[in-house]
């Protein structure tokens, strides 16, 4: 549908004919559990009286039009989410009244009854281009104006939006009315100028908690949300707790009060992404609300969803991008600012670290894609924008910007973005007003930077070159490496790290600080320079790039995996054997071998998750196939070992358990899990809370020992919408043919699937023995662009993405997907990136097992 997909130079021709001043949103919610009534009205400037344009709208049905007084026929002037307007007034008004449907997608106005009290939620997802979705809209960033939303809904609903919300008064009923119990109308008072993605509406059954933030603004109300049934779980303290230090620290950094006139945040459920920073109504992914306990990775990276949405009211809400182009920017700053905020405002004071293991691991897995791109994409159009929302967008723009800051210095890149916000206040601006006001405050002249790092794609990898006489260098260089694809050398700042065994211990001895450029950077300094046990390039993780240990660094990290007491240079070194692996040169078995015995020692939650997360890609696609049985066993066994000797009730204890539950698939393996649920094998402290029991009946369910009548059990002990997805998982995950075909018809073949359900019956469908996957490589190449074409962006990622059986990352498995790509190339864009990404994980992971299976 060619009109869906609003383009850049159309948004820029409207954005030059209109001026938008408000919309007044009527909006009755007591129509039926489908649909919903939707009245904008629209009050705008033309700059060309008698032009044309058009407002966007998707629903069921547009039944009135109404400009400037005049009746329009919609037949005649609605078609593919566009309302045409003609014969336009310096000043008008125009009058929509449409019939909006909620989706179970997780976009538009999304609808979710609580299986727990049936009580009904309602929340909004807009960006990139939803808010058309729940009402009538010029759907740009730039077009900014006031927001006046009327909502009418159940008497007894929590109606909450981006204005303070009002007290409601008694309704009447019409001849649409549904809803058989009282009704009430909210009339909320108009926001301040803001963008129409940044809007928002959640209403329903939530229950709160309040409290208030004295800003220099005055005091601001605080409120935090959830669904009814999960209310004995909300931690409110701890959100409050995160969230003021946020309002300090940012409002100190940018110079520059909190815009807004209060601050809630929501838990909504069915959530497609981690958070969205709707002005003063934040909604935050419902998995944030912790109804079991959670490691300490999980709880970190909630407190940077919250500062991150946070910054947001400043850098996007108050200025914003002009189009999508600079989403990277306004992603990448909040990512760098919640960081920041993090590391100095609260007890998270390693966010940096943990950034360099989590978020850059993203970023470099997702640069060395064939879908990789510049940080600055080319977003011609709202699919480019879809399908740009990445690890390059969030993860590789936040390190470039951390760069910049060092590049600018910290100080000159605080003044700038004070300025910045001083200046460009309710307005939109293009990456180009920052780095004026950058080069403005530091001296600096960001031209050539900003080509280097934010127009071209790839990362590069450095490595030390030397030679050696007595023990000392009697020659030293810094080689910087570049894909075939992306050629361009950049400029680094990285820090070169000497460590020297003491003992059982890896200890720094020395430690410079180096600018390197181009592919070969000689170093004489260091020339007479004592050759270290371990050398480090790119110690403290200043760059952003891959790095690589000369022959004598890697037999001693090998052989002291214990060796280093602090997080951050082991981060780096275990980095860099991640990478060997991934490219092929070390072997997978050796790589699995190095994490199992590293992971005894691992106290920082989010390196333990990442390396769980990383030894499951190793250990299942980049062992050779002959071995894959061994080492699979090999895991089971030291993830059971080292549970059992991990700290009673500890972290480590929690993210190892679940890790073997993924793991199992023996009897002997099954045998420890059934004793865990029974009480006869006992871990002291292991709480064997609600989403400890699901995860280890999942295990049982995939290796065969749990049955439809075990699972419908442990269901009724948790009648729950997370309950039911788990319960959907462990069906999927049954060994049999027959649990495959079910869980293949529900996800790829029906389409009615809500969200979340739709990912958990995906989790399952991947579970069990390899075998059961390959009927599906034909299956999927065949239904996936129906399956896609058929359903909304959302869904249709979830299907590509869960249903896709990588498992199997064989010969057979690349060629129905080179097949395919060959024969799709019109395929639409963010299906046609995620098979291309499927491809190159195959690709890559044929490569490791051919590595692993040769040496």
């Amino acid at each position: 549908m060619p009109g869906k997909n609003l383009t850049r130079d159309e948004a820029a021709t409207r954005a030059a004919l209109i001026d938008v001043s408000g919309y007044d949103v009527e909006l009755d919610l007591t129509t039926g559990p489908t649909t919903f009534r939707s009245v904008s009205t629209i009050s705008f400037s033309c700059r060309t009286p008698g032009a044309t344009t058009f407002v966007d709208f998707i629903g069921d049905s547009v039944d009135r039009v109404v400009l400037n007084g005049v009746e329009l026929d919609p037949a005649d002037h609605f078609a593919d989410s566009r309302i045409q307007l003609s014969e336009l007034a310096v000043d008008n008004v125009l009058v929509v009244d449409a019939t909006a449907r909620y989706t179970n997608s997780g976009e538009g106005l999304h609808r979710f009854v609580d299986p727990v009290d049936e009580r009904v939620y309602l929340y909004s997802q807009f960006e990139v281009p939803d808010s058309r979705r729940m009402f009538a809209v010029f759907e740009q960033p730039d077009l900014k104006a006031r927001f006046r939303f009327t909502v009418t809904a159940p008497a007894d609903w929590t109606v909450i939006s981006n204005s303070p919300t009002p007290q409601p008064t008694p309704a009447e009923r019409t001849e649409r009315t549904a809803y058989d119990g009282q009704i009430a109308t909210w009339r909320f008072e108009p926001t301040p100028r803001i963008s129409s993605y940044v809007t928002a509406l959640c209403a329903g059954g939530y229950v709160g908690v309040t409290d208030e933030v004295q800003t220099r603004a005055g005091t601001i109300p605080l409120g935090v949300y959830c669904r009814a049934s999960l209310a004995e779980y909300l931690d409110a303290d701890n959100i409050f707790d995160v969230t003021k230090r946020g309002f300090a620290f940012f409002e100190e950094e940018f110079d520059c009060a909190y815009p807004f006139a209060k601050y809630d945040q929501i838990f909504a459920p069915e959530y497609n992404m981690g958070a969205m920073e709707n002005v003063g109504c934040v909604t935050i992914a419902e998995i944030y609300i912790f109804r079991a306990k959670v490691s300490e990775a999980i709880v970190e990276r909630r407190a940077l969803t919250i500062l991150h949405e946070l910054a947001h009211m400043w850098f996007g809400d108050l200025v914003t991008m002009r189009w999508w182009d600079d989403l990277w920017l306004n992603e990448s700053f909040a990512e760098w600012a919640s960081t920041t905020c993090q590391a100095e405002a609260t007890d998270w004071t390693s966010a940096w670290t943990t950034f360099g293991t989590a978020e850059k691991t993203w970023a470099y897995n997702q640069d060395q894609l064939s879908s990789t791109h510049p940080i600055a994409a080319d977003m011609r159009h709202l699919e480019d924008v879809e399908v740009n929302f990445d690890g390059i967008t969030y993860a590789k723009g936040a390190s470039v910007l951390k760069q910049l800051v060092a590049y600018v210095g910290r100080d000159a890149f605080r003044k700038a973005v004070q300025e910045y916000f001083a200046t460009h206040a309710w307005g939109n601006t293009e990456l180009a007003d920052l780095l004026r006001l950058l080069e403005k405050h530091s001296g600096r002249d960001l031209a050539s930077w900003s080509t280097l790092w934010l127009q071209t794609a790839g990362v590069n990898t450095v490595e030390p070159e030397f030679t050696v006489e007595n023990g000392r260098y009697t020659s030293f260089a810094v080689l910087q490496r570049t894909p075939a694809e992306w050629p361009t050398q950049r400029p680094h700042r990285i820090g070169i790290g000497r460590y020297a065994v003491q003992g059982d211990r890896l200890v720094r001895v020395g430690y410079d600080e180096v600018d390197i450029d181009g592919p070969r950077t000689e170093l004489p300094e260091f020339v007479g320079v004592e050759q270290p046990d371990l050398l480090l390039v790119n110690d403290e993780d200043l760059a952003y790039a891959k790095i690589r240990l000369d022959a004598r660094s890697l037999a001693t990290a090998l052989a002291y995996p214990h060796g280093f007491t602090d997080t951050l240079p082991r981060s780096l070194v275990l980095g860099a054997l991640w990478d060997m692996a991934r490219d092929a040169q070390m072997r997978a078995r050796d790589y699995v071998d190095y994490v199992l015995e590293v992971l005894s020692d691992v106290e920082d939650s989010t390196m333990l998750r990442v390396l769980l997360s990383l030894l499951a890609t190793s250990g299942r696609l980049y062992v050779a196939p002959d071995q894959g049985g061994v080492v699979a066993d090999r895991i089971s066994d030291r993830l059971r070992v080292l549970a059992a000797d991990a700290a009673p009730g500890g972290d480590g204890q929690l993210q190892l358990v679940q890790a073997f539950c993924s793991w199992a698939h023996r009897d002997v393996d099954a045998d420890w899990l059934e004793g865990l649920l029974s009480g006869s094998v006992e871990l002291p402290g292991l709480a064997m809370d609600s989403e400890m029991r699901w995860a280890v009946l999942i295990a049982l369910a995939a290796t065969g020992r749990a049955d439809e009548a075990d699972i419908s059990q442990e269901a009724g002990r948790d009648d729950t919408a997370t309950g039911r997805e788990r319960a959907a998982t462990a069906l999927a995950a049954r060994p049999t043919a027959e649990a495959k075909a079910l869980a293949w018809t529900q996800g790829v073949r029906e389409s009615d699937l809500p969200n979340q359900m739709l990912v958990a019956v995906g989790q399952g469908f991947g579970k069990g023995p390899e075998e059961l996957l390959e009927p599906y490589v034909a299956e999927f190449h065949a239904a996936v662009r129906g399956a896609w074409e058929g359903r909304s962006v959302a869904l249709g990622e979830r299907v590509v993405l869960y249903f896709y059986p990588i498992r199997l990352a064989n010969r057979a498995l690349l060629q129905a997907t080179e097949n395919w790509l060959t024969a799709n190339e019109d395929a639409p864009a963010g299906l046609h990136r995620l098979m291309v990404e499927h491809r190159d994980t195959v690709r890559r992971a044929l490569a490791a097992q051919a590595n692993d299976g040769a040496a």
